[in-house]
């Protein structure tokens, strides 16, 4: 682990910023506040555990790098695309289309 000039993230070995004390990458954190549209506020309720003042530094630190952050989200995204192409439809997803379940 590597420390950052921001109080509450942290690198881990693999290059990832991580939120001080916890395994919550920034990415994930950025990721929810996308998704759903929250504050701060609303990130806090729905991560108790993450202080505040960590949400915060997180949140910093991704807008200080939003670019390289963007870029790392979208990476990963197409590398999860790629293996749910290559993983093809579900034993389970076939038997509930074979039974017009699916269309």
């Amino acid at each position: 682990m590597t420390a950052t000039e921001y109080k509450h993230i942290i690198i881990d070995d693999a290059g990832v910023p991580i939120i001080a004390g916890t395994t919550i990458k920034v990415i994930e954190l950025v990721t929810a506040q996308n998704a759903y549209s929250w504050s701060p506020q609303e990130l806090h309720l729905h991560y108790p555990h993450i202080k505040m003042s960590q949400i915060y530094s997180a949140l910093a630190y991704y807008w200080d790098r939003k670019e390289e952050l963007d870029a790392d989200m979208e990476r990963r995204y197409q590398y999860a695309e790629k293996l749910r192409r290559e993983a093809g439809e579900s034993p389970f997803v076939a038997r509930m289309r074979s039974q017009g379940l699916l269309i």
